[in-house]
C-alpha cells in the first residue's frame, strides 16, 4: 500500500514539473503576442483618427467662403486634439475659389511599446509607428 501511495506522489509531482515548465516556455510568448495586437490596435486606431480629421477639415474647407485653408486646417487640428494617443502634424493646401481642390494632409506617430520589449529578448527596436493621410474635397461655391 506505501509504495502505491509513493508511486502516486511521484506522478503528481513530474506532472506539476511539466506543467510549470510549459507555463514558463509559453507565458511569455503569449504576453509577447498580447502586447503586439495592443500595439498595433493603438497605431491602427492613430490611423484611423487621423483619417477622419483629413476628411472633416477638407469638408469645412470645401464650404467655407473665405479662408479656406486656413479653416481646413483648424477644424483638423481640433478633431485631433481629441485624441488622447499619438503625436500629429496637419498642413493643409489649395482652395481659392469655387471648383479648386482643398487638400489636408495629417502625419501622424505613436510610440512602439512593442519594440523596447523585444529588445530584452535580444531583437527589436523603439522605433515609431508613423503614417501620412490625405484628403481632397473640391470647393464648394454659391
Amino acid at each position: 500500500m506505501r509504495s502505491s501511495v509513493k508511486r502516486l506522489l511521484r506522478f503528481f509531482r513530474c506532472r506539476s514539473a511539466n506543467a510549470m515548465a510549459e507555463t514558463a516556455v509559453v507565458l511569455p510568448v503569449v504576453l509577447v503576442l498580447t502586447f503586439a495586437l495592443v500595439n498595433f490596435a493603438i497605431a491602427g486606431y492613430a490611423s484611423t483618427a487621423a483619417a477622419n480629421a483629413a476628411n472633416y477639415g477638407a469638408r469645412v474647407g470645401s464650404v467655407a467662403q473665405k479662408n479656406a485653408v486656413g479653416m481646413a486646417a483648424a477644424a483638423a487640428n481640433a478633431s485631433l486634439s481629441k485624441i488622447g494617443i499619438g503625436e500629429y502634424s496637419v498642413s493643409a493646401s489649395g482652395g481659392g475659389g469655387r471648383g479648386a481642390q482643398v487638400l489636408v494632409n495629417v502625419n501622424w506617430s505613436v510610440p512602439n511599446y512593442i519594440g523596447s520589449l523585444l529588445s530584452l529578448l535580444g531583437g527589436g527596436s523603439s522605433v515609431e509607428f508613423k503614417g501620412s493621410v490625405q484628403s481632397t474635397f473640391r470647393q464648394e461655391g454659391w
